[in-house]
Formats: C-alpha cells, structure tokens, sequence
C-alpha cells in the first residue's frame, strides 16, 4: 500500500479506541442519573473498558499475525459494533458494564494493527513520519470526542451517544474492506501456543522493547488514567456542564495537535532522539506543575488542564521515535510486539484507575497518579537513552 493509505488505515484503526473511551465521558455523569447508581459504578464502566482492550489486544496481535491483518480486523470490529448495539439499547449498568467490556476486545484490534501495518511497509525515519502525521489524526479524533459527544448528550440523550460508536464502527468496516490489502503473510502455526508464548518471551526479553514500554505506558496510560477523572473534577468540582466539559478537553486534544503539527514542521532539523528528549522534558515539567497545582491551588479549569496540556504537548514530540523504537526489531512478529505494547499501556491506565478509585477524590487522586506516572515515564526514557549509548 502506499504511504498515504498506510497513514490513513492507520489513523482510522488506532483512533478507534481513543474515540470510544473519549465520546462516552460527557455521558459519565448524567449515566450516575439516569441508572439512580454511584459514581464508583460508572467509572467502573471505563475499567471494564480498558480491561477488554488491554486483555484483549494479547489475542488481537497474534490472530493479526496468523489470519492476517484484514480478516482479524473484521473479525475484531464486528465484536466493537455488537458492544456498542448492545450499549445503545442498555436497561441497567450491568448491561452498560458488559457492553463496555465487549466494546474494548472489539476496538482493541485497531492499535495493533494500525501499528503493525505500518511496521510491515516501512522502517525507520519513514516509519516515524507517518506514524507523526497518524498523531495528528489521533489527536483530531479524540478531541472532537467529547465535543461531539457532549452536544450530543445534551440534543439527544445518553443513548445517542453510543449510536456514534455503532456508525463509527461501521464506517471502520467499510473502509477496511474497500482499502487495508494485506500486509503480511498468514500462518496459523503462530496460534499454536508453545509459538504464542516463545514470540511474547522474545518480546520481553528485549531490553529496548521493556524500557520504550515503560515510557508509552506512563505517558499515554496517563492519558487514559486521567480520562477516569476529569470527568468528575471538571464537572462535580469545577462546575463545568457536560457540554463545557467537552469543549474544554479540546485543550488537551488540542496540546497533541499542536505538537504533532509543530514536529512535522520541525522534523527536518530536529531529529528523532532530541525531539523525544524535548518530549519527556515537557512531560516531566507538567508532572511536576500538576502535582503543585492540585497541592497548593484552589482547582479552577486552567490550574487543571495547563499542565495537562504541557504533557500532552510533550507525548506529541516523544511517542513516534520512541513507538518506532519499540517496534523496530520484531518485523516478523509486530502483531505480537504491537499487541504487547498496548496491554501494557492500557494496563498501566486500567490500574491507575483502579488506584484512583480506591483513593475516593478524583482530584486527589489525579495529583498524585498522574504526576507519579509521568515521572515513572522519565525514568524509562533515561533507562531507554543508556541503552541506546551501550549499542
């Protein structure tokens, strides 16, 4: 395939999951009324989430690997659609939970292969571009996310917001059956198990691919972590409106854009590792800012989101050398390393909120965790840069 079909099959499957957990949080709240529950149970709906895409994704890669990628991305989104059928006509949470569950084994599909067809066609500089321009589009799509999804709670109701998800899905199926030609050639023998656990062993037993990990797992599980408690802050603490509130985590969606567009402008003079530097020192920055503000300052919109758009802003400038690094070595398995990389990640965000949900005050809860992953992230990258230097 061509590098632009690349980068669009690539931004449509890896926002999938980005979409899905950013559309529904404006509903989060007005779900707490309209099922007479507590807000513990509805942030458990986003665990449940994150539990089907972390979990689901070790089987994903390596059916991606064996069926090939198209025939499991199918497969994937037509579990992603019945989720989300199921979650539109849901009567009770328990129905909203199971179908949350379902959602993320279906969606967990799209990272893995986004990633994974990318690293099948190109390498390198040319892989960190295009994975750069996927940032944009990742960045566009979730940010429109609680946009949409806000203006359409408050015009239509909460079940209008998983109808979105249902012709999101849809539209998915479409496109991957008009455009994804295969990009690997399929063998079952990689679903024989004693196979399954020696390609995930190579994986893990490969220093880089464990110190990338830990980067992309404090920064972008921060994102998810988050995700479980902005909601809360932003509407409970601050006052926001469910439509506010979508259009004030533009700031955050908004901070990706910017620095995915600022390094495409600047990736001719700036290359991958001092950009990545660049990166990890924001994010670092708006771990320590974000710890002071909720410690020392009375929460108001911009004391919360200022450093949250710093990291975001920095995750632009770190993750496409770091996610090419993580990649690089496994060409015959990216499936599998792919899939490993997202469980890890979204891992790292399910425990985050499950911390989260233990500590009780979101707001609490977010100046501790949060600043605490990013700076774990840190570490990582200072791990990932010795190793870089011993070869």
């Amino acid at each position: 395939m061509s590098e632009r079909r690349t980068t669009f099959l690539g931004a449509l499957l890896t926002t999938l999951g980005p979409i899905s957990m950013s559309l529904y949080t404006p509903a989060m709240p007005e779900l707490v009324r309209a099922f007479d529950t507590t807000e513990a149970a509805i942030k458990l709906t986003l665990s449940f989430y994150f539990a089907g895409f972390a979990v689901a994704q070790l089987i994903a890669g390596p059916l991606a690997d064996a069926l090939g990628r198209k025939k499991a991305t199918l497969l994937f989104l037509g579990i992603y659609v019945f989720g989300s059928v199921l979650a539109t006509f849901a009567s009770s949470v328990d129905l909203i939970l199971v179908s949350r569950l379902i959602q993320g084994i279906g969606a967990s599909i799209g990272v893995v292969v986004g990633r994974a067809i990318v690293r099948d066609l190109y390498t390198g500089p040319n892989a960190a571009r295009i994975l750069n321009t996927i940032g944009i589009f990742l960045a566009i799509g979730p940010a429109m996310g609680p946009t949409l999804g806000g203006l359409t709670l408050g015009a239509f109701g909460w079940n209008a917001v998983f109808l979105l998800l249902v012709g999101f899905g849809l539209l998915s199926i479409g496109c991957v059956i008009v455009f994804l030609r295969e990009t690997t050639t399929p063998d079952l023998a990689k679903l024989r198990p004693v196979q399954l656990a020696a390609n995930y062993g190579t994986v893990l037993r490969t220093p880089i691919f464990l110190a990338s990990s830990l980067v992309l797992s404090g920064t972008i599980g921060a994102l998810y972590a988050q995700s479980t408690m902005l909601p809360f802050i932003l509407v409970n603490e601050i006052g926001l409106t469910p439509t506010q509130f979508g259009m004030g985590m533009l700031m955050q969606s908004g901070a990706y854009l910017g620095g995915s567009l600022v390094l495409k402008v600047v990736s001719r003079r700036v290359s991958g590792p001092r950009a990545a530097r660049i990166g990890i020192t924001l994010c670092g920055f708006g771990a320590i800012s974000m710890a002071m503000s909720v410690a020392l300052v009375t929460p108001c919109f911009l004391s919360i989101m200022t450093p949250v758009a710093i990291c975001t802003f920095g995750l632009a400038f770190l993750s496409p050398h770091v996610v090419t690094m993580s990649m690089a070595p496994f060409g015959h398995i990216a499936g599998s390393a792919s899939a490993m990389t997202g469980f890890l990640q979204m891992s790292a965000g399910f425990l985050a909120g499950v911390a989260a949900a233990l500590i009780g005050n979101p707001l609490t809860a977010f100046g501790i965790i949060i600043p605490f992953m990013e700076l774990s992230a840190l570490a990582g990258f200072l791990w990932l840069s010795r190793l870089n230097r011993a070869t």
